[in-house]
């Protein structure tokens, strides 16, 4: 249940951990946050599991969460990232403008924007950074190419990652989102801090129906 970091960085290539694109990447530890990053060399969390996601390991998590089907998720010894995240249905290219993402934001009501460099996911981008960086740098900025901008740090999952372990790295690194990347290196949901909240809203809910 592998959970990765990839430190701030220009979004030129690929991003994405070694054990998505072949590089490795930053240790990340549970409880505080990762020596800094080479972008040349780094390790990877729990490499093991990858290398066993297509194995038997990975149809006992499977077997697992149907036995804990009728346990309330929040209360799931291990709940699969997978069944709360959202889909990352929206992205924009390197190349488009900080204006041309917080439209894409706006219109598709959504706070986060997977960033593609050619076909790559080269980051993860949300609209409290966007805003900040034009506070910072000034409404000029807006014009300026992601392709030019240092890009923040973000976090990658599997699907298979417990929900609990990422929410705990999540505080860690001060991130409000993590991207869940599939077998084959493409994004596949978005897990943000609303998604717990909504968790676990609804399971205060349900106590209070009881």
């Amino acid at each position: 249940m592998s959970i990765f970091v990839s430190e701030p960085g220009r979004p030129i290539g690929t991003r994405l951990p070694e054990a998505f694109r072949s590089r490795r990447v930053g240790d990340v530890t549970e409880l505080s946050e990762s020596a800094p990053i080479s972008p040349g060399h780094s390790e990877a969390t729990d490499a093991e599991f990858q290398q066993a996601a297509h194995s038997g390991s990975f149809r006992a998590l499977q077997e697992y969460g149907a036995a804990a089907a009728g346990e309330r998720r929040e209360e799931r010894v291990y709940l699969p990232v997978a069944d709360i995240s959202s889909p990352a249905q929206f992205s924009v290219p390197a190349s488009a403008t900080l204006a041309e993402a917080l439209d894409t934001m706006e219109q598709n009501r959504v706070h986060h924007l997977v960033v593609f460099a050619e076909n790559n996911v080269a980051g993860l981008i949300d609209l409290r950074w966007l805003l900040s960086w034009v506070h910072q740098y000034g409404s000029d900025t807006l014009n300026h190419n992601l392709a030019h901008i240092e890009l923040p740090a973000f976090l990658t999952a599997s699907p298979e990652t417990d929900a609990h372990q990422l929410a705990r790295l999540m505080l860690a690194h001060r991130l409000n989102a993590a991207l869940v990347i599939d077998a084959s290196g493409e994004p596949e949901g978005i897990v943000t801090s609303t998604d717990y909240l909504k968790l676990y809203a609804n399971a205060g809910r349900q106590e209070g129906a009881v």
